[in-house]
C-alpha cells in the first residue's frame, strides 16, 4: 500500500492531466465553431455578391430596354412640318425652318437608297408629315420605315431629304446634283404639283455631290 503522500500526488497529477485535456478538448470546440461561423459568413457574402450582380444586370437590362423602347417611340411620334418656299425654281416644298426637301432619283418604293455618308450630306426629313398652319400642300403625305426603324416623310411617294449645303431657307444648291449614285431633284409646288423631275430654272447646280 502506498503512502498517503504519495497517493495525494498521484491524485493531483490525474485531475491536473484530466483538466489540461478538458480545456484542450473544449479549445477545439471554439475553433471549430468559428470555422463554421467564418465559413458561413464567406458563403453569405458569396450569395449576396451574386445576388447583388444579378440585380444590377437585370437592371442594366431594364434601363437599355426601356431607352430602345423611348427611342423608337419618339421617332413614331414625331412630326416632320412641311411648307413651301420661294426659291429661283419657284415655290418649292420646304421643312419647317424653310430649308428646300429633295427627292433622290435611286430610291424606290418604300425603300430609300440613302443611307451613311449620303444620309450626313442629304438627312432625310423624319417624322409624321403634315403641312404648316396655314399651307395648303395637294400631293399625297405619307412615310416610309427607314433601316434603322425611323420614319421618313414622304410626299408624292417620294422619301424626302434635305440638303447639307442649303445653309439658308430658299436656296437650292441640291436640284440637279449628282451624288451617291443618281440624282437630286428639288420638289415644285404648282398647278400640277407633285416631284419635279425637269427642273425650270437653268441656274441649277449640275456638279457631283459624293
Amino acid at each position: 500500500m502506498e503512502p498517503a503522500h504519495i497517493r495525494s500526488e498521484t491524485q493531483t497529477r490525474h485531475r491536473g492531466s484530466g483538466l489540461r485535456k478538458r480545456a484542450a478538448a473544449g479549445a477545439a470546440t471554439i475553433a471549430g465553431i468559428a470555422a463554421i461561423a467564418l465559413l458561413a459568413g464567406c458563403a453569405s457574402s458569396n450569395g449576396s455578391n451574386s445576388s447583388n450582380a444579378a440585380a444590377g444586370s437585370t437592371a442594366t437590362s431594364a434601363a437599355s430596354a426601356t431607352a430602345s423602347a423611348t427611342a423608337s417611340a419618339a421617332a413614331v411620334s414625331s412630326t416632320a412640318v412641311l411648307k413651301t418656299e420661294q426659291t429661283s425654281l419657284g415655290m418649292v416644298l420646304a421643312n419647317g425652318q424653310g430649308m428646300t426637301v429633295y427627292w433622290f432619283a435611286a430610291d424606290h418604293g418604300t425603300t430609300s437608297a440613302c443611307s451613311g455618308a449620303c444620309a450626313a450630306a442629304w438627312p432625310p426629313v423624319i417624322g409624321l408629315p403634315k403641312a404648316a398652319a396655314g399651307v395648303t400642300l395637294t400631293g399625297t403625305l405619307g412615310t416610309i420605315t427607314r433601316s434603322d426603324g425611323s420614319k421618313q416623310a414622304t410626299y408624292n411617294g417620294h422619301p424626302l431629304y434635305t440638303f447639307k449645303a442649303d445653309s439658308a431657307p430658299g436656296q437650292v444648291n441640291g436640284n440637279k446634283v449628282t451624288g451617291f449614285g443618281a440624282a437630286w431633284y428639288a420638289i415644285t409646288i404648282g398647278a400640277s404639283s407633285g416631284a419635279s423631275t425637269t427642273p425650270t430654272s437653268s441656274s441649277t447646280s449640275t456638279s457631283s455631290w459624293s
